[in-house]
């Protein structure tokens, strides 16, 4: 089995999330610059056996797309034909970021430290493939 690999994308930065090979546990694994994020996936791939992107799908809280979806919509595009043979499920990403800056409140981090918004795209990223894994057992 491969691993599966989370996308919170921005239009910034992008944050990323990995489950071991088991596919059982989600981790943190970087936050990179969207405009290296196709290359940057060539690369891990190149090294790593990932079977499934998952990427963030925002909605607004009337179940609408939020504005963002348009980008989300393009990068697919450029995924699927730079890495065609992995496939990609969107899952719903409602309240991640708020969940992300909770979760640093809870685990003690200091002020400055919430305020690193890198941090907070990759714990979405993880909480996204929480996510994904929870609603597939």
């Amino acid at each position: 089995m491969g691993r599966i690999l989370a996308i919170d994308f921005g239009t910034k930065r992008t944050g990323l999330a990995v489950t071991d090979e088991m596919q059982i546990i989600a981790s943190g694994l970087t936050t990179v610059d969207t405009k290296g994020l196709i290359e940057f996936l060539k690369k891990y791939i190149s090294n790593e056996n990932v079977d499934k992107f998952v990427v963030g799908l925002p909605k607004q809280m009337d179940n609408t797309a939020s504005e963002s979806e348009v980008f989300i919509q393009k990068f697919l595009v450029q995924l699927e034909k730079a890495i065609p043979q992995i496939p990609v499920v969107r899952v719903d990403e409602r309240f991640t970021s708020k969940m992300a800056f909770q979760t640093m409140i809870d685990s003690g981090l200091k002020k400055k430290q919430r305020k690193n918004k890198a941090l907070i795209d990759e714990i979405s990223a993880t909480l996204i493939l929480q996510s994904y894994l929870a609603s597939n057992f």
